[in-house]
């Protein structure tokens, strides 16, 4: 009896596996780490064959634990890190590269050089985004060009894919996307929802390499290998997929993910929404043939990564759950501020050559200090992209919902409702990413009944209600501000 759903989550720093009740509820997990490879300054990779094995290590785990079997499972879906770019044979199913993750800068000239002939806007009518190194088709260019592929992969031998493809390759021997990841690559028209011949023609990117476009959420096909005979059966990039989970189903719903990097979205509906502001227009999700549904995201690109740092390159904390004892050693953050622009700004600066600065340190300053700018820096590039999807949406949020690694924090929740004076509402299932992956899967076979039961599954754990005076919040963010221009013109032009 196939009485549960699974989902891959493959991240930035690892492979989750996990299986959910009818309720929402967890009743299984494997999790398993990959190498974060970086060959220079600015360049990070992964190994995309090693991603495979840790999700199959992973899958394995995950049902070991539970005492499941494949076949408990009614169906299985993907999240995953968007705009991550792996390279393909398809005679051999083997990487011709190392994946280019979506942090890395190489691509930087590239983009400078397509930006010089049309402004860094010049494809945002049609993909909702701006010219910048996050997204993947010039880092595919950059990889045809640098291992000399172009050939083959102009001649159709060379398969390019998001990470959900390239699981999806393996799962189930088809090369395919769905809408939210294809919206990540600057290949995808919006309104058509379908791949533009034109901007593939000018990002350098051949047709022949690109995925069949799908649904977030229909039968793609039946597993093999550790699912062997489960339903593949939903696909959403892993911010869509928490705006799923999170049950932001109306026009107006919002949530914030504070994971390696922080990712609001706003659900806009059925109609994209441009933005003037800095932000994303981007595909929040599809079902099946019905119409796709838009959402506005702010992309911050370190979060819990700035965590992971001070753990693993400066040796401040030996555990990520160590920062908050240590941020709440000192009762402010003594006028430190740490902006972390290692891979240049993102929303809704958009400034690649941005780098990161700490500002305002004297003799005064502890290792405490540094741990609470650390933990504010996220808080204040939250309210940065708030503040933009104001402008550009007309929305004043009720409240924010908030999911991801860093939610348990509770120093930094509360500091962000104080900055956004509005409450911060964490759920009881904080790790909607995965929940979103099977909400869609489930849908597809019938396993949900639709989204009025899983908007009631949606539970609060804790709400974090805003108590700081505007005059103390005034001045915070001014000094952001002032840090925030300190990083600016470091890379030359």
């Amino acid at each position: 009896m196939t009485e549960f759903v699974g989902a891959i989550d493959q991240g930035t720093t690892s492979t989750r596996f996990m299986v959910f009740d009818r309720r929402g509820r967890v009743v299984a997990s494997g999790q398993r780490e990959h190498r974060q490879i970086f060959p220079r300054p600015g360049w990070v990779e992964h190994d995309p064959d090693e991603i495979w094995q840790k999700t199959c290590e992973a899958i394995d785990a995950a049902l070991s634990s539970g005492g499941l079997r494949a076949s408990d499972l009614a169906a299985v879906g993907i999240t995953n890190q968007r705009e991550t770019a792996v390279v393909w044979d398809r005679a051999t199913g083997k990487p011709a590269a190392n994946a280019v993750v979506w942090q890395d800068t190489r691509t930087a000239e590239l983009v400078a050089q397509l930006s010089r002939e049309g402004g860094q806007d010049r494809f945002r009518r049609q993909t909702g985004l701006p010219l910048a190194t996050y997204f993947s088709a010039p880092k595919v260019s950059w990889l045809l060009d640098h291992h000399g592929l172009r050939r083959r992969a102009e001649g159709g031998e060379l398969a390019f894919g998001t990470i959900d493809s390239w699981l999806a390759y393996h799962l189930i021997g088809e090369h395919l996307t769905d809408v939210t990841n294809a919206s990540r690559t600057m290949l995808f028209d919006l309104h058509d929802l379908d791949w533009s011949p034109a901007l593939a023609d000018s990002l350098g990117v051949p047709p022949p390499m690109l995925p069949r476009v799908v649904s977030s959420s229909q039968v793609y096909g039946e597993c093999r290998g550790p699912l062997a005979g489960v339903p593949l059966a939903g696909i959403l990039g892993d911010q869509q997929a928490a705006l799923f989970g999170q049950a932001c189903y109306q026009p107006g719903d919002a949530k914030n993910t504070y994971g390696t990097g922080c990712f609001l979205l706003l659900n806009t509906g059925t109609t994209p929404v441009d933005s003037t502001s800095g932000l994303l227009t981007t595909v929040g999700y599809r079902l099946g043939d019905q119409p796709a549904v838009y959402a506005l995201e702010g992309s911050v690109a370190i979060a819990g990564a700035l965590v992971h740092w001070l753990r693993d390159s400066l040796g401040i904390i030996a555990s990520s759950p160590e920062i908050e004892d240590l941020a709440r050693s000192v009762h402010d953050n003594g006028d430190v501020y740490f902006v972390p622009a290692f891979s240049g700004l993102f929303a809704p600066h958009w400034r690649s050559d941005a780098r990161g600065v700490i500002v305002g340190l004297t003799r005064f300053a502890t290792k405490g200090h540094l741990a609470r700018a650390a933990l504010e820096a996220t808080a204040f590039q939250t309210q940065e992209v708030l503040a933009a999807m104001r402008i550009d949406s007309g929305v004043n949020l009720r409240e924010l919902k908030v999911d991801g690694g860093m939610v348990g924090n509770e120093l930094l929740m509360q500091f962000q409702a104080d900055l956004l004076d509005v409450p911060v509402v964490r759920p009881r299932v904080a790790e909607t990413t995965a929940l979103g992956a099977a909400y869609v899967a489930g849908l597809a076979v019938g396993y949900f009944s639709g989204l009025a039961e899983l908007a009631g599954n949606w539970g609060e754990d804790r709400r974090f209600v805003p108590s700081m005076p505007a005059e103390q919040r005034s001045r915070l963010l001014a000094r952001w501000r002032q840090a925030v221009e300190r990083t600016l013109d470091w890379v030359p032009s």
